[in-house]
């Protein structure tokens, strides 16, 4: 940010006016002929470029230090922040599209559309630091919602792919195999066998247990995002409300953390 901030007073129109005022009037001095011919005073040529800059650096740090400067900056830092919270929400919508359902994606739609109008609102209006921080806040919200969604349907998707009733079929063929088996060594694989499936269900229905908090989790994301998009275009806004907004988002991304790394030991298998 330091570095943007010294950038922008480099940059300042101002500041280069100067420079270039500044640089000109040294070169003339140098010159030969025209006014140091005239008053009896000749600029050295190496010192012009040298002169020139030390000016200009000093109505940089005249700048830098400037209140009305700092101020305008800062604003626009955040303006820039918020600006680049949109676009990654923005970016991700895209990602999380690709692997919903038609139910999902319209909820997607209109998540994405209640973040639009928060946008705008805060591009259009009038800023405070409340308004700044729930907007910023509101965008993180998107940010976590898409996330989660776009794992929550991926991990959804490939449960419903499988046949939990071939593998209680399978587990009921193998108890029948079991009660006539005669080997010990058999009887015991088959013993393994059922097992490893019976695990293998009781896991898929725990998991699915989790995607049902986790689908209800995205229900409450999405009305407080409408919630909020009519509190902020409608310039009500509270510290109460910045704290619901941050546990909201811890609270999303602790989910998605879980379900990132689930996916994550099933890609090392």
């Amino acid at each position: 940010m330091r570095a943007r901030m010294v950038l922008s007073a480099l940059l300042k129109l101002r500041n280069i006016g100067v420079l270039v005022a500044v640089f000109t009037l040294l070169s003339l001095l140098g010159s030969p002929s025209a006014l140091p011919a005239l008053i009896g005073i000749a600029w050295p040529a190496g010192l012009t470029l040298a002169g020139s800059l030390a000016v200009y650096i000093v109505f940089v740090i005249q700048t830098l230090l400037n209140r009305k400067f700092q101020n305008e900056f800062n604003q626009k830092e955040k303006f820039r922040k918020i600006r680049e919270l949109n676009r990654l929400a923005n970016r991700l919508s895209g990602e999380a599209k690709r692997n919903t359902n038609h139910t999902y994606l319209l909820r997607l739609r209109k998540v994405m559309e209640d973040k639009n109008d928060i946008f705008a609102s805060y591009s259009n209006g009038e800023h405070s630091y409340l308004k700044e921080k729930i907007v910023e806040q509101t965008l993180n919200l998107v940010i976590a919602y898409l996330k989660l969604l776009n794992n929550f349907c991926i991990r959804n998707r490939e449960l419903s792919s499988v046949d939990v009733g071939a593998i209680s079929a399978r587990i009921n063929a193998n108890n029948r195999k079991l009660s006539f088996a005669r080997d010990a060594r058999m009887a015991d694989d088959i013993r393994k066998i059922i097992e490893m499936d019976t695990r293998l269900i009781e896991r898929m229905k725990n998991e699915k247990k989790d995607l049902e908090r986790i689908s209800a989790r995205l229900d409450y994301m999405e009305s407080t995002v409408n919630m909020f998009k009519h509190q902020i275009m409608s310039s009500i806004e509270s510290e109460d409300m910045l704290e619901q907004l941050e546990t909201a988002v811890n609270e999303a991304e602790a989910l998605d953390a879980v379900l990132d790394e689930r996916r994550r030991s099933r890609l090392r298998l």
